[in-house]
């Protein structure tokens, strides 16, 4: 018996602290049920109080359609229902996408997104819109600001032309070389640089108070990050995170100040998450570079943990979202020993989340869920989904993973 509980408690340590506090925690929910509109890109927040914010675009298509807005819905604290949803944006006759939301260190609740001028992605302009959040409670956000945030990464072209000549160098003739050389041709204009940047994944919030907002830009495949030095007031643009197809940077920040930039691959084989990291703050960036991180070309999400840890949900294969999982590392992305589908089934999209870790320790994703209708295998219902777990989820043992989850 001694041997057998010396056993039990070696294997007990040998998982860490925060298995010992019982069992994993995981909740599931919808924050948008299924519907037939198109519904993708929502970003979810902790407002201050606890209650939880997330917002989305909903229309007939993505870009190509001109109804599309931004919605939003809350989630009050100990709730176990989403509100009903919410506008939170419309620029009539264009569509509204890709938003993302944050809270500043004065407690307004941001939402930042691009309207598309003429339906390709490259017409983006960047809009805001800022509340105060206390004193809400129900409904809309009480808007009590916004406009355009304007960039002029005026050294894209520098950065950005010299690594363009060298692929279009290596590539044999053909459509990817032309497409390439309109590229180079691009990095020209000045309206081709300062519009097409869009958000995708949260901003990070410095120790020093500086907030970093990761973009990217459709026309060139290249990352940026927006810097604001007075809480959103004003911002200045980044050098570009150059790469070979790298976008939608997620920023994670190491215990020695070094930022890393996760990004999708929209580039050659292999399908990797592309790398990339800044000694400065994010003002200038490393190449990026291949990870051993699988990506189809997908939306992934990377947040620093208050216990020190890193989380990753993404789509972990190198070819389509049917399976979105948690991936926990103990040594600032080195390493990703544990991992948990959080969706895996054939046939469903799931994809695009949003990561967040509230104060009482909790990690809440939102994600775009796509799966056939019931009814008509051959039509697809499109919602928002909503998981809550502790990291103690993630990293317990497959043996215990047999049992139910409370």
């Amino acid at each position: 018996m001694r041997r057998h509980a010396a056993l039990a408690l070696a294997f007990a340590a040998s998982l860490g602290p925060v298995l010992l506090a019982g069992p994993p925690r995981f909740e599931s929910r919808f924050v948008l049920p299924p519907q037939e509109q198109h519904v993708h890109s929502s970003s979810i927040v902790e407002l201050p109080g606890g209650d939880l914010f997330a917002v989305w675009y909903r229309g007939s298509g993505e870009r190509r359609a001109d109804d599309v807005r931004l919605e939003g819905a809350r989630l009050a604290r100990g709730a176990g229902e989403w509100s009903a949803p919410f506008p939170v944006a419309d620029s009539p006759g264009f569509p509204d996408c890709n938003p993302i939301a944050f809270v500043d260190a004065r407690g307004r609740l941001s939402v930042v997104w691009p309207a598309i001028l003429d339906n390709r992605w490259e017409s983006a302009l960047l809009r805001y819109r800022s509340a105060p959040a206390a004193g809400w409670r129900s409904g809309a956000p009480p808007w009590s600001d916004g406009g355009v945030i304007l960039l002029r990464p005026d050294n894209l072209k520098e950065k950005a032309e010299p690594f363009a000549r060298a692929a279009l160098a290596s590539l044999p003739a053909g459509r990817d070389r032309d497409e390439l050389a309109q590229l180079i041709e691009r990095l020209s204009d000045p309206l081709y640089n300062r519009l097409g940047w869009m958000p995708r994944a949260h901003a990070l919030r410095l120790p020093g108070g500086r907030t970093l907002l990761p973009l990217y830009s459709d026309t060139y495949s290249v990352g940026l990050v927006a810097i604001s030095d007075d809480d959103g007031a004003t911002w200045r643009a980044s050098d570009p995170i150059v790469s070979m197809g790298g976008v939608q940077p997620s920023l994670v920040r190491k215990k020695d100040g070094t930022i890393v930039a996760y990004m999708r691959d929209n580039g050659p084989p292999p399908q990797r998450a592309i790398v990339a990291s800044s000694g400065d703050d994010g003002v200038t960036w490393t190449r990026g570079e291949d990870s051993d991180v699988p990506n189809p070309g997908s939306s992934l999400e990377v947040v620093a943990l208050r216990d020190g840890r890193w989380l990753m949900v993404l789509n972990d294969t190198e070819s389509g979202r049917a399976r979105l999982s948690a991936w926990l590392s103990e040594d600032e992305g080195r390493t990703w020993p544990h991992r948990r589908a959080i969706e895996d089934t054939a046939g469903g999209s799931y994809s695009y989340p949003s990561v967040a870790q509230t104060s009482d320790g909790l990690v809440h994703v939102s994600y775009s869920h796509v799966e056939p209708a019931p009814d008509d295998p051959g039509k697809r219902r499109e919602a928002i989904k909503h998981v809550v777990f502790d990291a103690a989820w993630v990293a317990w043992p497959s043996a215990a993973r047999k049992r139910p989850v409370p």
